[in-house]
């Protein structure tokens, strides 16, 4: 009896994902009979409708509020509207990314995109080394793995799935297409990783994730828990550590930014300090962020304060 009862639970759960993900799927190839500005202001109007209806806006208000206490509630609700905007234009985007990386160096046209940090692009590519490129959830945070792949820079990414297996397996397809070698999140991840390092390739990691159980560290001034993945990668093949983000600009248009390498934090004895690079990766993530508090997900439970929310 247990065993048709589970089954059935299994059914259900997976009837529900495939029913989500067709929902999700009918939504983008509606977005498809826009043109792209169209599609893209479209989401961005759609969900700004839709999401503060939902639970996950009293997180992301609880965010908010913990990260700016210092702003008002009307500042604080302006933010958490732009964010919902913000992840209907990532939704989109995904529809029409073929049409939007139009960067082209030697166009005195500006397009779409334009990019900042070329030349470390261009010694990345000629002078192959191992490192690593890390970035957060801003702006289209998607396009820089595309541009990677545009310049010819080889890069190999860490991508959580989505929970959905259907949109999971959409959204791999779609990624491989245009950004390279692809590494699902799970537990051997960290072992692909390190083996494109050791060949003198380079990596990109989202390094502002939720973690349950990683380096203590602090993120706007609260405890967080930190991946210690790109730390160690970088302690066992002390290789180099760039710093690189997505801004959106007005006209959806974009901006992408690879910056300067950083200078790993080590103690006395020279070796890597664990906790002090993690803070370090969080630190420039949160500068970011302060910068443009509407194109970071807000709605994440990065602080782990859910429960004490709904």
């Amino acid at each position: 009896m247990k065993l048709v009862i589970t089954r059935i639970v299994l059914a259900v759960r997976h009837f529900q994902q495939w029913l989500t993900a067709q929902i999700i799927f009918g939504f983008l190839n509606f977005l498809k009979l826009f043109p792209a500005d169209g599609g893209i202001n479209f989401a961005d109007w759609l969900t700004r409708k839709i999401g503060p209806r939902m639970r996950r806006h009293k997180l992301m208000l609880a965010n908010l509020h913990n990260a700016f206490p210092e702003k008002s509630d009307a500042e604080i609700a302006e933010i958490a509207l732009a964010s919902w905007g913000n992840m209907g234009r990532l939704a989109a985007e995904y529809v029409f990314l073929d049409r939007l990386f139009d960067f082209d160096p030697y166009s005195e046209k500006p397009g779409r995109i334009e990019v900042s940090g070329i030349p470390i692009f261009v010694d990345l590519m000629e002078n192959p080394r191992p490192f690593i490129v890390f970035t957060g959830h801003t702006g289209n945070f998607e396009l820089l793995p595309v541009a990677g792949a545009a310049f010819g820079l080889k890069v190999t990414v860490l991508f959580r799935p989505p929970n959905n297996p259907y949109v999971a397996q959409k959204v791999f397809d779609f990624r491989a297409k245009r950004m390279g070698n692809l590494v699902p999140s799970h537990a051997g991840s960290s072992f692909a990783l390190a083996r494109q390092l050791e060949a003198g390739s380079g990596v990109g990691v989202l390094v502002d994730q939720k973690f349950r159980k990683g380096l203590k560290t602090l993120f706007f001034g609260r405890d967080v828990k930190t991946n210690p993945l790109l730390p160690k990668l970088v302690r066992q093949f002390d290789c180099e550590v760039y710093p690189a983000r997505c801004i959106r600009l007005p006209g959806n248009r974009y901006r992408l930014e690879i910056e300067p390498r950083l200078e790993m934090p080590r103690d006395e004895r020279g070796n890597l300090n664990l906790p002090a690079t993690a803070q370090l990766l969080n630190d420039k993530v949160e500068s970011w962020v302060r910068e443009h508090p509407e194109q970071w997900l807000w709605y994440h439970d990065r602080w782990n304060i859910k429960k004490s929310v709904f």
